[in-house]
């Protein structure tokens, strides 16, 4: 699963616009945008606040190795 899916997974379940996932993590909506439609990846840090938020949310993603 990409990021992109992920955030769009998040958004989804949380009923989020990407404005409001966007200050809940402390990014901009542009790089919201970003990772869904262009693919980007975050920064590390970045990635740690999503995660944290997703726990927080409690959702999770399965690990595929």
């Amino acid at each position: 699963m990409t990021f992109a899916d992920k955030v769009k997974i998040v958004r989804a379940k949380l009923f989020l616009s990407q404005e409001k996932l966007a200050k809940e993590i402390g990014v901009s909506q542009v790089t919201v945008a970003r990772w869904e439609t262009q693919g980007i990846d975050p920064q590390f840090i970045s990635e740690k606040k999503f995660e944290a938020f997703c726990r927080e949310k409690g959702i999770e993603f399965e690990e595929t190795k």
